[in-house]
């Protein structure tokens, strides 16, 4: 059995589009259902108008955070068959009609426990916040590619990944779920693998105000990890973006107006993590939904 778990916040069209993407899956034999995961009710009794379909169903999130949701749920559909599958992706995006079953495909290897699909920006390059967006993105991708065949460690993507039922049964909420669930799989030996032919299609911020609030809440996610998992291999922090990411955001840009807007990318991500460390002094992570809302990700609500 395949699990497919929506996460979604307050987002009814959105939601919809995510979910008939996921009943539209190309050539998918095996037998699956959706959760719609959300803190608001409204937003199934608007779903369920929609979509007549047996496949989907609801679970409140309690709205104590994405974390204790996911937490309560997989406690739920535990399975002792490790065949069984967990995917997990959110309702602010869609996936490519082929991304369950390449997913699948890597899970037909014993040794992966999860499997991450691939983020795709779906804002044009000519602006500067869809720019940014696309080089953060490339950059990504080269890093799981590299990483994948190495079969190093790496953290997979809250947009889209999957993992392998009946082996955890919660996870710390007090981080990314697709940075800690991951490690919990290494450690029991599982590898994780990349699905780059899953797309998941995303809308990303498209102001300075929703854009810092997005990237500092994932820093504070991210070094949090130093508490709850220091001895985990770190593939996202300041360090990593400029030994990896400085050289290659330079060679993105293909025009003048790119260069200025790469330019000033440089500055910013600087200022994400100042502010994110400054915070996080003031007081520790917290796994709320959203604490500021994101307007300029939902395009269609």
């Amino acid at each position: 059995m395949i699990h497919i778990v929506i996460t979604s916040y307050k987002e009814p069209k959105s939601t919809v589009r995510a979910i008939n993407r996921l009943l539209e899956q190309e050539n998918l034999k095996e037998k699956f259902k959706i959760i719609l995961v959300d803190p608001f009710p409204e937003v199934w009794d608007y779903v369920k108008k929609r979509i007549r379909s047996k496949k989907v169903s609801f679970f409140l999130d309690p709205g104590d955070g994405k974390g204790y949701a996911l937490n309560i749920l997989f406690e739920q559909i535990y399975s002792k068959n490790k065949n069984d599958i967990i995917v997990l992706t959110d309702g602010d995006v869609y996936v490519s009609k082929n991304a369950v079953l390449e997913i699948l495909e890597k899970f037909k290897d014993p040794k992966v426990g999860c499997v991450t699909g691939r983020p795709i920006s779906i804002d044009s390059r000519k602006t500067k916040y869809g720019l940014w967006s696309k080089i953060a993105f490339a950059g990504i991708d080269k890093a799981r590619r590299n990483l994948a065949r190495k079969k190093s460690f790496f953290e997979c993507s809250g947009y889209l990944f999957a993992i392998r039922n009946g082996v955890i049964t919660s996870f710390p909420s007090k981080t990314s779920e697709d940075s800690i669930i991951p490690f919990l799989f290494w450690k029991k030996g599982y590898q994780i693998a990349y699905a780059d032919r899953a797309e998941v299609y995303v809308k990303n911020p498209s102001n300075w105000k929703d854009w810092l609030n997005q990237k500092v809440r994932n820093v504070k996610a991210h070094e949090n990890l130093n508490k709850i998992a220091p001895d985990m291999p770190r593939t996202k922090s300041l360090f990593n973006e400029i030994k990896e990411g400085m050289f290659f955001a330079m060679v993105y840009p293909s025009n003048l107006r790119e260069i200025y807007h790469t330019i000033q990318l440089y500055p910013a991500r600087l200022y994400i993590y100042i502010k994110a460390f400054i915070e996080m002094k003031k007081a520790s992570y917290s796994d709320g939904w959203r604490e500021n809302e994101i307007q300029s990700t939902k395009p269609l609500d």
